[in-house]
């Protein structure tokens, strides 16, 4: 209720749009950051004609998509939100996305003043000044309390427009109940130029119904049947204007630039050989740099470590398509979902281990569905002396519990670049975890890879154990199997490139094949990683898994050092191999 006059005002003035196509790429977008405020955006679009008012009758049951927060499988949601201070940094994205294509759309966000405590919401602020995204306008609906209690600055608006003008924004503070100041502060921020607008509006919660107005207690309560609904039906009754022309809607005027789908045949093959030392990281940054060659729709999204990502190689190429988010991992998550709902494919990459960071932002990416690319460099202990502050170590198990999201995991140059341009060319999420240190390069640069893929690099009829890796733990697998054919044993190497969806048909013969002696070596904790999704898999088999990872906080050291004392080195997988294979005993005689 607080909301509604300001909602009015942009569906029925400001905002240009086609009620019927709300996909429409030059529509001016609007967002609900404040997504438990969603009855009022679905009765926006019902009063616009997109589907019958009847409709609304049907909010939050399990038959209807008028969810109780918004989510994308409405068309006319571009973003689910709901999670407070997300939907400003999606705005931000889809903000940015207006420029790359050339669109004159504007973007509207609609936030709460409880919201605004949310760190993001002022990430978004910082990052929305810098871009100077004149396009972008935020509503602030100060209404003055929460869920639980009175807001942190009630209805103190030089508050509110001291922060706001503190980050770089226009603050145009007004009476959110008064439309004619509603529409003249909305010409305001089309006139303003070179930096986003903030409107801030006073409002009351419960507008229009004295039993409820600007009283706390409130949130999320419906009135109940009978008299209390029925004297506030009829309070608002009298408020509507009689014989009022209906508004005309305002259509989309200029359209922006149509980007095609790009032919992924004209990218070229992988220029490494065999035996070269490359990181994966540093061929991440060449893919994505190649791939920007031929794919107009990809943009990068950095934190500060475009020199360790080596996604600086994108922006030297396509400096236009790559926006620095600075070090705020919340809305370079949060705009790239924004970028991906409008049609560009966003690569985002930061460590591993800040990228965690944005775990909520991860969360609400998978449930918005969106086209989103992830990329969490030095991972593991295998970075080295910069100590476990900096060990991306619970990354596998974020991403593998975001449902349909591609978890992929390269040991050489050559994986990773294939893997990329999958990623780029897969429609929905996809993450990749990529590693500091150098390792020798081991396809033929014609090697193809798919997701749920894996492959088999050491294999024979012999073979006593099963050996599973992926990354830098690949190579500890290599390594182990030299030392145990020297003893006479032999096992089985299986690059696990595909964290998921998993190659399970793959598994299930190997562990066939050798007994059932099945084991896992993960640069990452025990939780929710390599050894949680290959024994997922061949759990239904009966098949066991012993895994070796990472099982305490690690410190500062070597990569070579830190792998061996934490138990993912060689050493530990030939030790391993001969107790499960072989036996206590025979282990003993040598």
């Amino acid at each position: 209720m607080s909301a509604a006059d300001i909602v009015a005002a942009l569906f029925f003035s400001e905002m240009r749009f086609d009620p019927q196509d709300p996909q429409n790429p030059d529509n001016d977008r609007f967002i609900l950051s404040k997504g438990h405020a969603a009855p009022v955006l679905y009765a926006a679009w019902a009063e616009a004609g997109l589907f019958p008012r009847e409709e609304l009758l049907k909010l939050r049951r399990i038959d209807s998509d008028l969810e109780g927060h918004p989510t994308p499988r409405l068309s006319f949601v571009d973003v689910a939100t709901g999670s407070l201070g997300q939907g400003i940094c999606a705005a931000v994205g889809v903000a940015l996305n207006a420029r790359r294509i050339g669109s004159d759309y504007r973007t509207y966000v609609l936030l709460g003043d409880g919201e605004s405590a949310e760190g993001s919401v002022w990430e978004a602020a910082d990052v929305g000044q810098f871009q100077k995204l004149d396009n972008l306008c935020a509503i602030v609906d100060v209404n003055g309390l929460g869920q639980s209690r009175a807001t942190q600055f009630g209805h103190d608006m030089d508050e509110f427009t001291r922060r706001w003008q503190a980050f770089g924004w226009h603050p145009i503070v007004i009476d959110g109940h008064d439309m004619e100041a509603i529409l003249k502060a909305f010409e305001e921020a089309r006139r303003t130029k070179g930096k986003p607008s903030a409107i801030l509006a006073r409002t009351e919660k419960g507008k229009g119904v004295s039993s409820v107005q600007a009283k706390d207690g409130w949130h999320g309560k419906a009135l109940k049947k009978g008299e209390e609904m029925d004297r506030a039906i009829a309070e608002l009754q009298k408020q509507i204007v009689p014989n009022a022309p209906k508004p005309e809607i305002r259509r989309p005027s200029a359209r922006g630039r149509q980007i095609p789908e790009a032919d992924y045949s004209k990218l070229p093959p992988p220029a490494y050989k065999k035996g070269d030392a490359v990181a994966t990281r540093e061929a991440w940054g060449a893919a994505l740099a190649a791939l920007g060659a031929i794919d107009e729709r990809i943009v990068a999204l950095d934190a500060d470590v475009k020199n360790s990502t080596f996604s600086e190689r994108f922006e030297k190429a396509y400096g236009p398509r790559f926006y620095e988010c600075f070090i705020a991992e919340q809305v370079m998550v949060g705009a790239s979902m924004g970028l991906a709902a409008r049609g560009a494919i966003p690569f985002a990459s930061t460590f591993a281990c800040f990228l965690t960071r944005a775990g909520d932002f991860i969360r609400m990416a998978g449930i918005s569905g969106v086209n989103v690319k992830l990329t969490g460099s030095h991972a593991g202990i295998s970075i080295g002396e910069d100590g476990p502050s900096q060990m991306g170590l619970e990354d596998l198990s974020l991403m593998r519990a975001v449902p349909d999201c591609a978890v992929l995991y390269p040991c050489d140059a050559v994986s990773t670049e294939r893997l990329v341009a999958l990623m780029a060319r897969h429609r929905g999420m996809a993450y990749m975890r990529t590693s500091r240190p150098k390792t020798p390069v081991t396809y033929d640069p014609n090697e193809e890879f798919h997701f749920g893929g894996s492959k088999v690099l050491r294999q024979s009829n012999d073979d006593a154990a099963t050996v599973i890796g992926a990354g830098v733990t690949v190579f500890e697998a290599l390594k182990a199997y030299d030392q145990l054919r020297k003893d006479g044993i032999a096992i089985r190497v299986i690059d696990l490139y595909s964290v998921q969806p998993v190659d399970r048909e793959t598994l299930l013969a190997a562990a066939r094949a050798t007994n059932g002696v099945v084991i896992t070596v993960e640069d990452h904790y025990a939780a929710g990683g390599i050894g949680d999704a290959v024994s997922e898999a061949l759990a239904p088999a009966g098949a066991g898994v012993t895994r070796l990872a990472v099982r305490e906080i690690p410190r500062s050291g070597q990569a070579d050092e830190l792998m061996d004392r934490f138990g993912i080195s060689a050493r530990h997988i030939v030790e391993v191999v001969k107790v499960r294979a072989l036996g206590p005993l025979r282990v003993h005689r040598g």
